[in-house]
């Protein structure tokens, strides 16, 4: 008999709110209105102290990977060197959205769960002193880490190189601040931390990086930045027809967001991860990024023995509350538990709770039942 009631503790896409969907729900309006531009506006603006700028933000009917591509062709000509930290599944995407545009990428490999050092960055752009920019994540989804954003950028502007981020794990989870940080691009997705269904992202470029796009001329129509920022900034409406649905619910997710606090959101997010960490060792089980873990998806590496692919089928399709495994040659060995957006602490006692029953139907009986569940407890107890 399939659960009657289902729980999501994915890296994405994430639980979204009553309120968020009740908002999406309303009768659609048309998007060259008043009504839409009032909303378009607002929701613009409530996503700038999320991403930590006082530049304007963009908003795309994409998934977060569009926002990607968007920062490729609108900062880099084709022929243009660029250097990116391949750390994951989603770092080695911008090497091969380098590629795809006639780009040169110099890759610096950084095993799965490790951080990027910053030394390792001024090498490459030293090796490689043509590079215009550095692609990388702040949060690694694929491997559970967190990169040093805010000590690269201090290297990038030094070079007069740009510095551009994929927030898509981070943004609403941790404080960014691309202004300070010297970010030229941050850009994220609308179905983690933003408690939205998939399809919507968001991307903001410094005064430098504007500057750069009107020099660049990389074939583009739909993803067209320059054109994007003036219609939306300007004239209140955007190029092409808008995630009507997906904004008006994106205006009232960032109005929760900005009700319960910056501060608090984050300290919950942190309070989540550490609980989560915490059940690690009392399962038997070590994490993939021990050093630098990521506060909104936490990675548990399962024993050699035991397939992890079996472990989040059961917690699934048995027990109802769903996860993620590992990717690429990380299949069958991790299981990645989301904590982002729209969960809450006590929502771990259930993720780890499936996690125990799942083990021990998998073979790995090298905990005492009720372990992990109480490591949560304990973390939960002390608060944040």
């Amino acid at each position: 008999m399939p659960p009657i009631k289902k729980y999501l503790f994915t890296p994405g896409p994430a639980p979204v709110p009553p309120e968020v969907l009740l908002e999406m729900a309303r009768p659609i309006i048309h998007h060259r209105t008043p009504e839409f531009s009032a909303i378009l506006d607002q929701a613009r603006e409530r996503m700038q102290p999320l991403m930590g700028t006082s530049q304007e933000v963009i908003l795309l009917a994409s998934s977060g990977s569009g926002a990607m591509e968007a920062a490729v062709t609108n900062l880099l000509k084709p022929g243009d060197q660029a250097v990116f930290v391949d750390g994951g599944k989603f770092g080695e995407r911008w090497g091969r959205l380098l590629s795809a545009y006639g780009m040169t990428g110099h890759r610096i490999k950084v095993e799965w769960g490790q951080a990027v050092r910053p030394e390792q960055v001024e090498e490459a752009l030293t090796a490689h002193p043509e590079s215009r920019a550095v692609f990388m994540q702040t949060s690694e989804t694929s491997t559970c880490a967190i990169h040093p954003v805010a000590r690269i950028g201090g290297l990038t502007r030094r070079r007069d190189v740009m510095l551009v981020v994929d927030g898509i794990t981070s943004v609403g989870v941790f404080d960014q601040k691309m202004d300070e940080w010297g970010v030229d691009a941050l850009l994220t997705g609308s179905q983690k931390a933003l408690m939205l269904p998939p399809g919507l992202a968001m991307i903001a470029l410094s005064d430098r990086a504007l500057a750069r796009a009107k020099e660049v001329n990389t074939p583009k129509f739909y993803f067209d930045l320059l054109r994007e920022l003036r219609l939306q900034r300007d004239e209140h409406t955007t190029a092409w027809t808008p995630a009507v649905s997906l904004i008006a619910g994106l205006n009232k997710s960032l109005e929760m967001i900005l009700a319960e606090g910056l501060p608090a959101v984050f300290a919950r997010h942190q309070l989540m991860a550490e609980a989560v960490r915490a059940a690690a060792p009392a399962l038997g089980l070590k994490l993939i990024a021990p050093e630098n873990p990521a506060p909104g998806v936490t990675g548990l590496l399962t024993p050699s023995a035991i397939d992890s692919g079996k472990v989040v089928r059961h917690m699934r399709d048995v027990l109802g509350v769903s996860v993620q495994g590992g990717q690429d040659h990380m299949k069958g060995k991790l299981v990645r538990i989301g904590h982002m957006g729209y969960v809450s602490p006590f929502d771990m006692l259930i993720a780890i709770g499936a996690l125990e029953i799942a083990l021990q139907q998998a073979g790995h009986h090298n905990f005492e039942p009720g372990a992990g569940v109480a490591a949560v407890q304990k973390r939960i107890e002390r608060g944040v």
